[in-house]
């Protein structure tokens, strides 16, 4: 053995002469392997330059906001149309045309979620295994096919058996928005992407108004209105999933409209997420740490919270102002727009300021104020009180930005498709209690329910101001792994650097005792060994 570690022949009988080296040390294998397969991707392209410049990097993102960020928009706007169905046609007799009585409209309103919450397990080990591109192709025809077929049903127990399938495949449609906002967009893009697919729930509320106004005036001596309302909404939706199924990537290293260089540029600027790409691998270890989260819980609480019962009582609410059918459609119109701008608005002011949780206690203040003024102003006051209406559907901006925020704060593939999971399960578990605190025994005043609403809005403003000091404590806990590890203990997020900083380079790193710029070899980084955010030291959470 050479003192100076050079390597020093070594003759054999069965060899001619191997080469030993005194400090090499072969690496013993660890749980956290490499197995993303967006490695595999660009190991592949080990031997072209993974560098890109800003102007690359922006031509890039255009591509993808072009191509992918319409298909989800469509993909939720159906989701939220055929969904919502229902509570277009409350207002156009389907509890006398099917004989409901009781809790049983209610009923039909919860059963949609019950089955969403007992498909979210599956639906998250399938877009872990399956191309997410095929299964959200493959759900929107599902579910179109059974709202289409719901057209047939005209009592109770066939339409509560069509809602409750109607569920389950559209359980798999938020997940994936959320799974591919994650695989394709950096964490300071992803806010306001999920802000722009969200505020189709606006967008359907005009939409589906207008289309329910025009169909309600059809009449028909072989199907009721309801009928003809599923049966459009269903077949439009059957013909959007043959749109998805010819133009979504299941995956930036499989889509075959960017070219060799644009899947390298979009795979690599990824790395900064340190979130992972995609796996194809169930981890079971995941899924453990993701139901001992408490950030897991955190989100779910919230996400219970806001998913009330005025979304599937609205037009009922309305109509108990004393407006008409037709007027009480018409006026859900402003409702959608509403939602729209302030969805679209929470989320910029999110992404501008990079705080989260203050942007959730801010929205929550409009729908409390809105909630107190139905509760107390007299019904003779229409105009006042669809004002407070207007303000409740603020609401709806909280929504994108949880999902934003725990999508942003989870890492490993597993993991994140499970805590996606349970946030859809509070969503689900929320909205099957919501409408059953909402009954049509309690018009015109709703008051059981509006009440309930206003103490969970408060529950969420508080919550939203309480998470990121538990988040600034995890970035302390890792800060100071790093400096066990030898490692910086202060890091640059370059996830969350916006335009300016992007265009001005990486120098940000610099300026906190950084020396090289230069990527880290694939061996090197933490970002694509499908580690979850708890156990990856480099891992930076955001408020």
């Amino acid at each position: 053995m050479s003192i100076t570690g050079k390597p020093v022949p070594i003759q054999g009988p069965a060899t001619a002469t191997a080469t030993a080296t005194a400090d090499e040390i072969t690496p013993a294998p660890t749980a956290n392997a490499i197995t993303d397969k967006a490695t595999t991707f660009l190991q592949a392209h080990a031997q072209t330059d993974t560098s890109f410049t800003y102007e690359e990097e922006r031509h890039v993102l255009r591509r993808i906001d072009t191509r992918i960020l319409p298909l989800l928009l469509g993909a939720y706007f159906f989701q939220q149309l055929d969904k919502s169905s229902l509570s277009y046609v409350s207002i156009f007799g389907i509890t006398e045309d099917a004989k409901l009585v009781g809790q049983q409209y209610s009923w039909l309103g919860s059963i949609l979620y019950i089955a969403q919450l007992v498909m979210q397990p599956l639906a998250a080990f399938i877009l872990v295994k399956f191309p997410n591109g095929k299964v959200i192709a493959t759900a929107i025809f599902l579910w179109g096919s059974s709202q289409a077929i719901m057209a047939a049903c005209t009592n109770f127990q066939s339409l509560l058996g069509l809602r409750f399938m109607l569920g389950s495949f559209e359980a798999m449609i938020a997940p994936s928005c959320i799974a591919v906002t994650q695989m394709w967009w950096r964490r300071s893009e992803q806010t306001l992407r999920t802000s722009y697919w969200n505020a189709m729930n606006g967008i359907t509320a005009i939409v589906g108004s207008l289309f329910t106004y025009g169909l309600g005036h059809i009449e028909s001596e072989v199907m009721f209105k309801y009928q003809i309302i599923f049966l459009f909404c269903g077949l439009l939706t059957v013909v959007y999933a043959v749109v998805v199924l010819t133009f979504m990537p299941d995956s930036p290293m499989e889509a075959k409209y960017l070219t060799e260089r644009e899947k390298v540029i979009a795979v690599e600027r990824l790395r900064a997420n340190q979130m992972g790409v995609s796996s194809g691998k169930w981890r079971w270890d995941h899924v453990w740490e993701s139901l001992l989260d408490l950030k897991t819980w955190c989100w779910f609480v919230i996400i219970v919270a806001i998913s009330g019962g005025i979304g599937t009582f609205g037009s009922l609410i309305v109509k108990s102002f004393g407006y008409t059918k037709f007027e009480a459609i018409l006026f859900n119109i402003p409702f959608g727009a509403i939602q729209f701008i302030v969805i679209i608005a929470s989320g910029w002011v999110a992404t501008r300021f990079k705080h989260k949780g203050l942007t959730i206690a801010g929205v929550c203040v409009l729908p409390i104020v809105g909630t107190i003024i139905m509760l107390t102003v007299p019904r003779e006051q229409k105009g006042v009180l669809l004002f407070g209406y207007y303000l409740v559907s603020c609401m709806a901006a909280i929504t994108p930005l949880i999902y934003a925020w725990q999508a942003q704060n989870t890492g490993g593939d597993t993991k994140k498709k499970c805590t996606s999971g349970m946030v859809f399960i509070g969503m689900c578990t929320g909205n099957i209690i919501g409408p059953l605190l909402y009954s049509v025994d309690h018009a015109p005043l709703y008051r059981p329910g509006l009440i309930s609403n206003l103490i969970m809005l408060v529950l969420v403003a508080a919550l939203a101001i309480l998470i990121p000091f538990y988040l600034m404590f995890l970035n302390r806990r890792h800060a100071k792994r790093r400096e066990e590890l030898g490692k910086n203990a202060v890091l640059v997020d370059e996830s969350m650097i916006g335009k300016g900083q992007m265009e001005s380079g990486k120098a940000a790193e610099l300026e906190d005792g950084g020396t090289n710029t230069k990527p880290k070899a694939l061996e090197e980084d933490n970002a694509l060994r499908d580690m979850t955010d708890v156990k990856n030291e480099d891992f930076i959470y955001v408020y």
